[in-house]
Protein backbone atom coordinates (compact mmCIF):
# COMPACT_ATOMS: atom_id res chain seq x y z
CA UNK A 1 0.00 0.00 0.00
CA UNK A 2 1.25 3.82 -1.23
CA UNK A 3 1.64 5.28 1.86
CA UNK A 4 2.32 8.26 0.12
CA UNK A 5 -1.70 9.22 -1.47
CA UNK A 6 -4.00 10.66 0.80
CA UNK A 7 -7.62 9.07 1.07
CA UNK A 8 -9.88 11.18 0.32
CA UNK A 9 -10.79 13.75 -2.74
CA UNK A 10 -9.06 13.05 -6.14
CA UNK A 11 -6.23 15.22 -6.54
CA UNK A 12 -5.06 14.63 -10.18
CA UNK A 13 -1.86 17.79 -9.39
CA UNK A 14 -0.13 15.19 -7.02
CA UNK A 15 -0.63 12.15 -9.57
CA UNK A 16 2.51 13.32 -11.47
CA UNK A 17 3.18 12.66 -15.30
CA UNK A 18 0.89 11.15 -17.15
CA UNK A 19 1.22 10.27 -20.87
CA UNK A 20 -1.35 10.66 -23.69
CA UNK A 21 -1.80 10.83 -27.31
CA UNK A 22 -2.97 14.03 -28.48
CA UNK A 23 -4.03 14.54 -32.36
CA UNK A 24 -2.72 17.33 -34.33
CA UNK A 25 0.56 17.11 -32.24
CA UNK A 26 3.67 15.56 -32.78
CA UNK A 27 3.77 12.31 -30.69
CA UNK A 28 7.18 11.24 -29.74
CA UNK A 29 6.85 7.49 -28.13
CA UNK A 30 7.91 7.34 -24.20
CA UNK A 31 9.88 3.94 -24.75
CA UNK A 32 11.96 4.50 -28.08
CA UNK A 33 11.32 8.71 -28.82
CA UNK A 34 10.04 8.15 -32.52
CA UNK A 35 6.78 9.25 -34.23
CA UNK A 36 5.31 6.38 -36.04
CA UNK A 37 1.84 4.83 -34.28
CA UNK A 38 -1.44 2.75 -34.67
CA UNK A 39 -4.27 4.54 -33.70
CA UNK A 40 -7.78 2.59 -32.25
CA UNK A 41 -10.65 3.56 -30.61
CA UNK A 42 -8.81 4.25 -27.11
CA UNK A 43 -5.32 3.51 -27.67
CA UNK A 44 -2.28 4.51 -29.56
CA UNK A 45 0.57 1.98 -30.39
CA UNK A 46 4.04 2.69 -31.12
CA UNK A 47 4.56 0.98 -34.51
CA UNK A 48 8.00 -0.02 -33.63
CA UNK A 49 8.34 -0.51 -30.15
CA UNK A 50 4.64 -1.29 -29.18
CA UNK A 51 4.70 0.93 -26.14
CA UNK A 52 0.36 1.56 -25.34
CA UNK A 53 -0.46 5.44 -24.66
CA UNK A 54 -4.59 6.65 -24.34
CA UNK A 55 -5.75 8.81 -26.39
CA UNK A 56 -6.42 12.20 -25.17
CA UNK A 57 -9.92 12.40 -26.65
CA UNK A 58 -11.31 8.86 -25.81
CA UNK A 59 -11.61 9.97 -22.32
CA UNK A 60 -14.06 13.19 -23.70
CA UNK A 61 -16.23 10.97 -26.11
CA UNK A 62 -16.98 7.62 -25.11
CA UNK A 63 -15.90 4.63 -27.42
CA UNK A 64 -19.78 3.10 -27.29
CA UNK A 65 -20.90 6.86 -27.52
CA UNK A 66 -23.56 7.77 -31.01
CA UNK A 67 -24.88 11.42 -32.46
CA UNK A 68 -28.15 11.54 -31.39
CA UNK A 69 -30.56 12.33 -34.13
CA UNK A 70 -33.86 14.05 -33.74
CA UNK A 71 -36.66 13.54 -36.11
CA UNK A 72 -37.22 11.29 -38.91
CA UNK A 73 -34.32 9.81 -40.63
CA UNK A 74 -34.22 10.40 -44.20
CA UNK A 75 -34.10 6.83 -46.02
CA UNK A 76 -31.15 5.90 -48.40
CA UNK A 77 -32.89 6.40 -51.95
CA UNK A 78 -33.91 10.03 -50.90
CA UNK A 79 -29.36 10.33 -49.85
CA UNK A 80 -28.66 9.10 -53.15
CA UNK A 81 -31.08 11.28 -54.86
CA UNK A 82 -29.79 14.68 -53.52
Amino acid sequence: MLSSVERGHFNPGVRGYHAVYRDNEVNHCPGCGRTHWYLGRMLAECAFCATALPLQEAYRVGAGSSPIVRGPRPSYAELNAA
